[in-house]
């Protein structure tokens, strides 16, 4: 690294530090956040602290700093926190004080999201689902069950972190809080209550008295003193703006990635797009930057929204194990220390903006005492060009900024990448291929006769599950007096898969997808003559996250019947049905060690045409610190556990375009691990072999950084 980088990214960390150890004034003016009288332009990163674990916080952490990262920012996940009315939970990785206050010992500061809607490609967008059981409840509107809980965690939040003295008022590192969260995708809705929704909102927020600012992303409307602020990928060309000269420029989301979903391919966002896009928006006065995110992480046990990958923004410059995501991590560094090198400048100086071509153009920040920055963009995306600023020729790369501290000699270009690419290393540490190392429990289909929860319609499955589990079986009998003897089980759900069984004997599967609201199974059934049991089980795979009305949302079987022609047909819509939620596997709590003695498991069996089964082994942690990953390519659709912690949910047969599942690797946390006797349980709905399981390491190519390009001038 250049001497002189380092010397000022000293002076940076060092300056942060100290901030810390009095109590900091926090204010704004129309070009930035003013901390102890002293205007930041600030750069920041997403660390959802429940989407890894304790054991991996001071490195995420740590290498957030090492990338210039002024600033984490968090939601608060209202769900985890208070599962029940009144029962908080704020332990291991829901540790919210201890996230904190591990980023308060590194340095940094901390913008503290909490909501309590979040959205986040989180179940019911953090919501929990007792909420809907409210009598009278409409979220997120000027509805009074509402506002009497939202302000009751919010308030909770906020007194937790002022009892740990964590507001910088108070000394600590949270220099701002977010209430609500894009609200204004879905304000029309509402109508004149959502717009005094709004104002609620934003009052009830600065009447808590952090100390320190409130922010609303994507809130044009957002009542004085509460920030609007900017969410994308291209803020700096789509931001209409604080709504008031008063308040900087700030951009809570800048999306290095976009989550992925089954079916769905990863989206590759290059280093250099970010890069443009980041200098654009600080060209143009904006002086707050947020990676949306920074590191995603996993979305362990089932706490992805619908049709959400476990793998949370893998591509962000930290990846989903906290390996370097490189050039992405790199080039951002080389940013970040150009952009801090010369900020007096840019948040003293006077701004102005000149043409340089049809698509070229320039910023310029000058002081009275003759210091000078300019930004020179190319927005040419197919040609280099050379324009001329003040009498010398610059040659500027396609869709690209210039960054001069001095207004002379160019210091960064965002198309240029020093720093080389890495990749990933899987390494195989064990397989599973011993049938004698595995056993089998097989689960239950529920007959009608079986279930004590009945009802003459098909329940809406949420409302009936409570969240409590991804199944809920929909069991009927009924007397088959059809012509044919094989007619066709036509079921519509508004659910994400339906496996259907006849006379308990499998008949096959069906799933939608995320882009759409519905879908169908169509099968061909053997029924008896007589008396029949149809069993249904409908699967969810996370619960909606956004929408108005969120709480009027429908999910489960919305007709069944069956045909033997468009004019004959059994409508079994509106029989007497029975409910079972749940699977027999998830009630025993089967993947919990200290419940296997309890239960009878098997030898493995045949492992074709296998539903509803689930698989257990042991092993051993593999040596070494680097992360660790179960290779899940020869299964089907389910959910794992090692030592009763769910890693997720794995879904190998929905493939994506390319003929490929959205994800094979499943990580697995080395704090969820013991020496040896490792014991993982998964739940197969069928489709799956065990026997080709792996355990692998993960690891990427050595760092390769490169700063001997980068040049700064004596003084900014």
């Amino acid at each position: 690294m250049d001497k002189w980088l380092a010397f000022v990214m000293m002076l940076v960390s060092l300056k942060i530090m100290v901030s810390f150890s009095v109590k900091a004034d926090v204010t704004y003016d129309g070009r930035s956040l003013i901390i102890d009288g002293q205007r930041k332009i600030l750069f920041s990163g997403s660390i959802h602290y429940p989407r890894s674990t304790p054991q991996m916080w001071p490195d995420l952490i740590a290498k957030a700093k090492q990338g210039g990262v002024d600033v984490i920012q968090t939601y608060v996940f209202w769900n985890l926190h208070e599962p029940q009315p009144g029962e908080y939970d704020f332990s291991d990785r829901y540790d919210l004080v201890r996230f904190i206050k591990e980023i308060q010992a590194q340095g940094l500061y901390v913008c503290l999201r909490i909501g309590p809607f979040i959205e986040s490609e989180w179940t019911y967008g953090g919501f929990p689902f007792w909420l809907h059981d409210v009598p009278a409840i409409v979220y997120r509107t000027d509805n009074e069950p509402f506002k009497f809980h939202m302000q009751n965690f919010t308030t909770k939040i906020v007194n937790m972190m002022k009892a740990e003295e964590l507001y910088a008022s108070q000394g600590g590192p949270i220099i701002l809080s977010q209430v609500e969260n894009e609200y204004q995708n879905i304000q029309k809705a509402f109508g004149t209550a959502g717009s005094r929704y709004v104002q609620w909102a934003a009052k009830m927020a600065v009447g808590l008295q952090t100390g320190v600012p409130w922010i609303m992303c994507k809130q044009t409307d957002a009542p004085d003193p509460v920030i609007n602020t900017c969410n994308g990928m291209r803020c700096g060309e789509t931001f209409t703006g604080p709504n008031s000269p008063n308040k900087p420029a700030l951009w809570t989301e800048n999306w290095t990635s976009f989550y992925q979903v089954y079916g769905g391919l990863p989206y590759i966002r290059s280093a250099e797009d970010i890069a443009f896009h980041v200098t654009l928006f600080i060209a143009r006065n904006g002086s707050y930057v947020n990676y949306y995110m920074y590191h995603g992480g996993t979305n362990f046990g089932r706490t992805g929204s619908a049709y959400v990958i476990t793998a949370y923004y893998d591509q962000a410059p930290l990846d989903e194990y906290g390996l370097f995501r490189q050039p992405k991590w790199g080039h951002l560094k080389e940013l970040h220390a150009a952009i801090k090198f010369c900020s007096t400048t840019l948040l003293q100086g006077v701004q102005r903006n000149f043409s340089l071509g049809p698509l070229q153009e320039g910023y310029v920040f000058e002081e009275e005492k003759g210091e000078c920055v300019a930004f020179l963009i190319n927005n040419d995306r197919g040609s280099k060009v050379t324009v001329q600023f003040r009498n010398i020729s610059y040659e500027l790369l396609p869709k690209s900024i210039s960054i001069l501290p001095d207004c002379q000699k160019v210091t960064f270009n965002t198309a240029n990448v020093n720093t080389t690419s890495n990749r990933r290393i899987i390494s195989p540490r064990q397989n599973f291929s011993s049938v004698d190392d595995w056993e089998q429990f097989q689960d239950v289909i529920p007959n009608f006769d079986e279930t004590s929860l009945r009802s003459n319609s098909l329940l809406e499955q949420m409302n009936t599950t409570k969240d409590k589990s991804d199944y809920l079986w929909y069991t009927l009998r009924f007397e088959y007096n059809l012509s044919c003897s094989e007619p066709i089980l036509h079921v519509q759900s508004a659910a994400h898969v339906a496996h259907a069984f006849v006379n308990n004997t499998y008949i096959g599967a069906v799933h939608g997808n995320h882009d759409v609201k519905s879908f169908t199974l169509e099968l061909p059934v053997t029924v008896n003559e007589g008396t029949n049991n149809l069993s249904i089980l409908s699967v969810m795979v996370g619960l909606p996250d956004s929408g108005a009305f969120l709480e009027r949302r429908f999910a489960g079987l919305i007709s069944v019947e069956l045909r033997c022609s468009e004019e004959e047909s059994l409508n079994l819509t509106n029989s007497i049905w029975g409910y079972q939620v749940g699977l027999l596997g998830e009630q025993l709590e089967v993947y919990k060690e200290q419940n296997s003695s309890d239960i009878e498991w098997n030898q493995l069996g045949n492992i074709n045409n296998q539903t509803l089964i689930w698989y257990k082994t042991t092993f051993d942690t593999p040596e070494g610190d680097d992360p660790v990953a179960l290779d899940l390519s020869s299964m089907g659709k389910g959910e794992a556990w090692v030592n009763g912690q769910s890693i997720g949910r794995y879904w190998i047969l929905f493939h994506n375009s390319k003929g490929e599942p959205s994800q094979s690797l499943y990580h697995v946390p080395r704090s969820f691990l013991k020496d040896s006797g490792n014991v993982l349980v998964l739940l197969e709905e069928g489709g799956g072999n065990p026997l080709d399981i792996s355990l692998n390491t993960v690891s990427v190519t050595n760092l390769q950084e490169n700063f001997s390009k980068l040049s700064f001038p004596s003084s900014a």
